[in-house]
């Protein structure tokens, strides 16, 4: 599933030459699945995933069953990604949740904390302030165990509720998590209305905050097509970790205009064209996401993976044309 040597490298001064993809796809992207996917199903995916070169693969969720039913299988799952050689993050909500991940050896959690007080509300039942009382313990317990601890930020560039979010804001709440202890952070765009002017005001005002751009991840999510144009622009200024999810998949449950993720192989094709290093072979994550399609019943949204899918089965139709002459 290439196509010629495309797409022809063409670096642009100023960007890094090395991009660590975040994938969320075994998590974010299955969370909102209307029906079940089997357990012996995504822990395929998430070795299938190791094995096109992602090294960070977000496992799992410890959340409780009634709130994301479709992670319900976290116990069961974890255990069968033992002994793969990449970092799998898992998700927790509460100490809770962090007692059953450490009790399965997880060495890298996540909180997920809002901007917004809407958000906080429908996501965690709790204002932003007691959400973030809520994690410091949490990340206290797990940087004490020498566990990697990453908290997201959901709402940072808008609310379906409340609207714009003000930077001084969404810049507060990052200040606070980084000051618990975070050893990363993670700005969501979970409704996709972010655009790359708004992405460099917020980056430049957590730098003068003192949050250095080494800490900070961006997870864009593609609703008005801006996921792209919103990576380059963070790239620019720096920023080295990007959250994808494989073949676009997942939104978010409790954000029902959250539409898909940034696609890994659509962020791929764009980083491997800058000539900008992330150690994944295109080929096999457009296999992987084509047979995870197949698995849910219907065709990856990248259009990357659909691109190359069609090439590839233009390929097959030609080759076995040739064969009957």
């Amino acid at each position: 599933m290439t196509v010629r040597g495309l797409p022809m490298t063409v670096p642009l001064a100023g960007l890094p030459g090395r991009v660590r993809i975040h994938e969320v796809g075994a998590r974010d992207g299955l969370q909102n699945e209307k029906t079940t996917v089997p357990t012996d199903v995504k822990a395929e995916f998430v070795h299938r995933l190791a094995e096109a070169g992602l090294t960070t693969i977000e496992a799992t969720s410890f959340v409780h069953p009634k709130w994301v039913p479709q992670l319900a299988d976290a116990e069961q799952l974890f255990p069968l990604l033992s002994g793969l050689p990449v970092e799998l993050p898992v998700l927790v909500p509460n100490e809770r949740g962090l007692d059953r991940a450490l009790a399965l050896g997880a060495t890298r959690v996540a909180v997920f904390a809002s901007a917004t007080e809407s958000f906080a509300k429908a996501n965690l039942n709790r204002t932003v302030d007691e959400s973030l009382a809520m994690f410091h313990p949490v990340v206290e317990r797990a940087r004490a165990g020498g566990v990697h601890v990453r908290g997201y930020l959901s709402m940072c560039f808008g609310d379906p509720w409340e609207g714009a979010v003000p930077v001084p804001q969404v810049v507060r709440v990052c200040r606070a998590l980084i000051d618990m202890g975070c050893d990363e952070l993670s700005l969501g765009d979970t409704i996709g209305v972010a655009t790359p002017g708004h992405v460099e005001e917020l980056l430049v005002a957590l730098g003068e905050e003192g949050i250095p751009v080494s800490a900070l991840g961006v997870h864009f999510h593609d609703t008005y097509g801006q996921a792209l144009a919103n990576t380059l622009a963070a790239l620019r200024h720096g920023v080295t970790t990007v959250d994808a999810s494989a073949g676009g998949l997942g939104g978010c449950p409790f954000a029902k205009s959250a539409t898909g993720n940034l696609a890994t192989e659509d962020l791929v094709w764009m980083l491997t064209g800058l000539g900008i290093d992330t150690g994944v072979d295109l080929g096999r994550l457009v296999a992987t996401s084509v047979w995870m399609a197949g698995r849910l019943g219907r065709p990856s949204p990248s259009r990357t993976v659909r691109a190359l899918s069609h090439e590839d089965a233009e390929g097959q139709e030609g080759r076995e044309a040739h064969k009957e002459q």
